[in-house]
């Protein structure tokens, strides 16, 4: 049974949340603040953190922010900033998925499944018969230890950026359009814009910088192919 913890520090929408959650079967956990739900997600014990990003003091952003330099564990905001600019935003900081307030508990229920499909196949993966790791120039990934390496350097990813270069890995230098990127990553849970697969494109292309290498070329009125060895 997974476990979600949602973070929020408004009573009733933590209460709406986790009615919905404990519905459908998943154990929840609540926290009020950003402080106490950023201890909390660090203890472990957590598959998927709901989190809220208008809080006092520690805010959802810098809750996300601090999460990302430790850990993968997936990330929904749940927010009342709903401006396409600000799901950019969100997504940019590393959250795997983002859901405006006010919201329907059932949508919140599917993409917190969603997110969670997308981890569980990684690890089905993982388990049938060892997947050999993908190796492309300096790039390897191993789907079934969740690592991803550049030149030897490891480089951390979320279970959704993970997904999307694994993705490109698979069919190195072809291309593959923004639209099938949404089906093979999102599936056909809910809408999604070309926009949210440029921004996890963003997001890897930054993580390798420190390594001087970007493994995903960008095919200008197409859309996005792993730069094959050379």
């Amino acid at each position: 049974m997974p476990t979600i913890l949602v973070v929020d520090d408004d009573k009733n929408i933590r209460e709406v949340v986790q009615f919905a959650l404990e519905r459908e079967g998943f154990a929840v956990e609540l926290c009020a603040d950003g402080e106490a739900g950023l201890r909390r997600a660090q203890r472990g014990g957590i598959d998927l953190v709901v989190l809220d990003i208008l809080m006092p003091e520690l805010d959802g952003i810098e809750v996300c922010r601090r999460l990302r330099q430790t850990t993968d564990l997936p990330v929904v905001f749940l927010s009342s900033k709903g401006d396409e600019i600000d799901r950019i935003v969100g997504l940019e900081l590393g959250a795997d998925d983002y859901l405006a307030k006010p919201f329907s508990p059932r949508e919140l229920v599917a993409r917190v499944r969603a997110v969670l499909r997308r981890g569980s196949a990684r690890r089905a993966d993982a388990e049938d018969d060892a997947p050999r790791p993908l190796e492309v120039g300096p790039v390897r990934l191993d789907p079934a230890r969740h690592e991803v390496s550049c030149g030897g350097e490891a480089i951390l990813l979320t279970v959704t950026e993970f997904t999307v270069l694994q993705s490109l890995l698979t069919r190195p230098g072809q291309v593959m359009t923004r639209q099938v990127l949404v089906e093979k990553v999102y599936s056909l849970d809910h809408h999604i814009t070309d926009r949210t697969i440029d921004t996890h494109v963003r997001r890897i292309r930054a993580k390798f910088k420190k390594c001087g290498y970007d493994p995903i070329e960008t095919v200008h009125g197409l859309g996005y192919k792993a730069r094959s060895s050379e």
